[in-house]
Order: C-alpha cells, then structure tokens, then sequence
C-alpha cells in the first residue's frame, strides 16, 4: 500500500478524494480535495474511478482511507494512502 503525507500532495499528481462523510468533510478537509463518503465511494467506485488515473485517499484519522486504498488496490486503481501527520 502506498502512502504518501498530505504536505507533499500537488494537484498534479492525481484527485485528492476525502472520504469523510458530508458533516466532518465541511468542517475540515483540504482545499484541494472532493468529497465521496467512504460508503458511496465504495458501492460505486466504477462511476467514480477511472483505471487509468491516480487516486490519493485521504480521512480524518486513516482508518477508512487504509481500508479505502486496499480494497481499491485490489480491483486495480492507482489509490496512495494520504495522511495528515
């Protein structure tokens, strides 16, 4: 799994998904970042994702983006791990 800080994170490098759920997500998240709930995005992930494009994966705490970026690993997408520590 990779895993990249979120400092080092530039638009360039793929989309920065949060997936914070709606409430937490307007709270705090980073301003480059949209926002797909860790549930949609994973009942859904084939009208979301793209095969041939980079995903960066990003929560509060890491647990769900960890969970997130291993199933996504597994049906094959570009998915990195971020964190904000």
């Amino acid at each position: 799994m990779k895993r990249l800080d979120i400092k080092n994170y530039s638009k360039s490098m793929g989309v920065l998904i949060d997936i914070q759920n709606p409430i937490d997500y307007k709270e705090y998240h980073h301003p480059d970042s949209i926002n797909i709930p860790y549930e949609t995005l994973l009942l859904n992930y084939k009208k979301y994702l793209n095969k041939d494009s980079a995903y960066f994966i990003v929560c509060n705490k890491g647990t769900k983006s960890r969970k997130a970026v291993a199933i996504l690993e597994f049906y094959g997408y570009d998915v990195t791990q971020m964190s904000y520590e």
